[in-house]
């Protein structure tokens, strides 16, 4: 890295802390053809915990035949014990919460649609349909003593549907905070958003009583919107945001969705504004080209790009 750069120059309009929620593990590899070794994943994951991260979604809890590239979670999760960092996994149903409580797992997440499409696509149910699946693995996990992460797909737009309203997305998103969900994570799963949607939905989302404080985002860079949209958020009181190391995934039932918002582009972006995430920029460019090398393929993200040339 030059010396002296990213220049730090901080906007007291925003937090001086934000809590990156790594999804690379997960999301960033459940769309890669070829399967990845459980002992792979596991050293991704310690390289990325080493690097600063501290919250790491692991692996999904789905059934095998749906992402054939996450079946080894039962492997996977054991593996992991030493790891410093929370590890987070996702749970589609209640079969997925009994596979992971079983393996002393107490963060899990659910997946939800903002839209009827998608809900129908990703989960064969409708949006009602999938909120009554999803009581009982919230209520359980809860009386299990776990945290449950909200995640709500598509809601800036969708593939089928087009634009999504704003209303329709602030009522699933009470919907799911009302189940008990810790957090509600706002996904952008086509990356169609942009900076006014962004600030009209958390304006929304404020105004029914959703304090910033329970939300997070996760933007998608199709359009290249990822790192604007994210710095809207954040002037609207957001300060946890979801990001994939190196820009890895995607979404399978979304083809147009190239990729997540790349960590290391994230980190640059908020050591320049001052705000800390505890991170080390080197450590994680360094596991992106690692993990690049194994996929073979080089990252997307333009930060590891530009530090990785200038190595060389």
């Amino acid at each position: 890295m030059i010396s002296g750069l990213p220049m730090t120059v901080p906007d007291p309009a925003l937090p001086d802390r934000v809590r990156i929620h790594e999804v690379g593990p997960r999301d960033g590899l459940q769309n890669e053809k070829a399967v990845v070794p459980a002992e792979i994943k596991a050293e991704f994951i310690r390289r990325l915990a080493a690097s600063g991260l501290s919250v790491i979604e692991a692996t999904s809890f789905v059934h095998p035949k749906w992402v054939p590239q996450l079946a080894d979670a039962e492997q996977l999760m054991p593996m992991l014990a030493d790891v410093p960092a929370r590890l987070p996994v996702l749970v589609p149903n209640e079969r997925g919460l009994d596979r992971a409580l079983a393996l002393g797992v107490r963060e899990v997440a659910v997946f939800a649609s903002a839209t009827e499409s998608f809900a129908k696509a990703n989960l064969n149910r409708t949006v009602d349909e999938s909120l009554e699946m999803f009581a009982p693995v919230v209520a359980r996990a809860r009386e299990a003593g776990g945290s449950v992460r909200g995640y709500l797909s598509m809601c800036f737009g969708d593939p089928w549907e087009g634009a999504v309203p704003v209303d329709q997305v602030v009522r699933v998103s009470r919907r799911l905070l009302d189940l008990g969900c810790d957090e509600l994570s706002l996904g952008d799963t086509i990356g169609v958003a942009t900076p006014g949607h962004v600030a009209a939905l958390l304006t929304a989302l404020g105004e029914a009583g959703v304090p910033a404080g329970r939300l997070a985002v996760h933007f998608h860079d199709t359009y290249g919107q990822a790192l604007s949209n994210t710095l809207t958020a954040l002037r609207h009181g957001v300060t946890t945001v979801d990001a994939s190391a190196g820009g890895l995934g995607g979404c399978p039932y979304a083809k147009s969705a190239t990729g997540n918002l790349a960590t290391e582009d994230l980190v640059w972006m908020l050591e320049g504004l001052g705000i800390a995430t505890g991170v080390d920029l080197g450590l994680l460019t360094a596991t992106s080209v690692w993990m690049a090398a194994h996929l073979g393929r080089p990252s997307p993200s333009r930060t590891v790009r530009a530090l990785a040339h200038q190595e060389h």
